[in-house]
């Protein structure tokens, strides 16, 4: 018999203000055609005055815990993958433990930027095949609408606010591919990257800063080694990319999106898209995507999916569970 970490609930959350594109183009120089055509993004939602990171995945977790018939207290553990926290510290997650009412247990941040709930999710994974944790929360959330430089037109316009939320639990399984949960993952780094993209601020500069990419060079590296990653994951385990039922990826452009299912052979009828909604959301894009994809009817129990994410660092990897 093998521990596994199965998915028990999911949710999300997403801030009331909507921004069409059509609303950006009294801010800076480009228009709704110009956006669609580059990255897909139809609409991003922002964070309202004084709405925290921590307040949005505070909503998602809720969300999440009543999906899965859970109370905070069922928790052992809180991982919030985040590159927005409210404050440099404590961390959101702690923030979030508040916040709930969660009176035991433990919580922390991971910061890997887009990929950072892949690596969240991993890691609340060993948690649970190491008996360290029975039931962890993971939390993807941002607000990345606060680190945009409004001058330039080639980022401030693709990115937005929002958080997912999901629950695993340890259940027992017969090891097989049939199993439901993890089945296995793969992480990468390579620091090299570093100036591809990155925030020009913090413990350094004194300030906050703003997001800058290398966008041509950013769209290269992510077409590659999302679709490497997410091969290796699913070769690890005896699958291919014929297996997969949904392929769940970052929401970042429309064209990464298309050109990495290329890769991998898979037609886009088997993947989760919201990026047209939601923008570049960071770590909560997969989040986000899984508890759509659900509450549309797409993900059902049984279906085997593959997330994948890439981010600045550059930092990537992907996980292969059965829902």
């Amino acid at each position: 018999m093998t521990i596994r970490a199965v998915v028990k609930g999911v949710g999300h959350y997403l801030p009331d203000r909507v921004v069409a594109n059509a609303d950006l183009e009294g801010l800076v120089d480009t228009t709704d055609a110009w956006i669609k055509t580059r990255s897909g993004i139809e609409r991003r939602h922002y964070a309202a005055e004084g709405q925290t990171t921590s307040d949005l995945g505070t909503r998602a977790a809720l969300a999440a815990l009543a999906d899965a018939g859970l109370l905070p207290d069922d928790l052992d553990a809180i991982i919030v993958a985040t590159s927005t926290a409210d404050l440099t510290f404590p961390s959101a997650a702690t923030m979030i433990q508040g916040a709930l009412g969660m009176t035991q247990g433990f919580a922390f941040d991971v910061q890997a930027v887009c990929a950072g709930f892949v690596y969240a999710l991993t890691t609340a994974n060993a948690l649970i095949l190491s008996g360290q944790a029975k039931t962890v929360m993971v939390i993807g959330a941002e607000t990345f609408s606060r680190l945009m430089d409004w001058s330039d037109r080639s980022t401030c316009v693709l990115f937005g606010d929002g958080a997912g939320a999901l629950v695993l639990a340890a259940e027992t399984g017969l090891g097989s591919i049939a199993d439901r949960g993890i089945l296995s993952t793969d992480l990468h780094s390579d620091g090299r990257f570093r100036d591809l993209l990155y925030v020009d601020g913090g413990s350094s500069t004194g300030s906050t800063g703003h997001l800058r990419m290398e966008g041509k060079e950013v769209f290269r590296h992510a077409v590659e080694k999302l679709a490497e990653t997410a091969h290796a994951a699913l070769e690890k385990v005896g699958l291919t990319s014929e297996d997969v039922d949904w392929i769940v990826p970052h929401q970042a452009n429309i064209r990464i999106i298309e050109a990495t299912a290329k890769r991998m052979q898979v037609g886009m009828d088997r993947v989760v898209v919201t990026v047209q909604d939601h923008g570049n959301t960071s770590a909560a894009s997969i989040p986000l995507a899984l508890s759509v994809g659900k509450a549309r009817g797409q993900i059902k129990p049984g279906d085997l999916l593959v997330t994948e994410a890439i981010g600045g660092g550059l930092a990537w990897g992907s996980v292969v569970l059965r829902w």
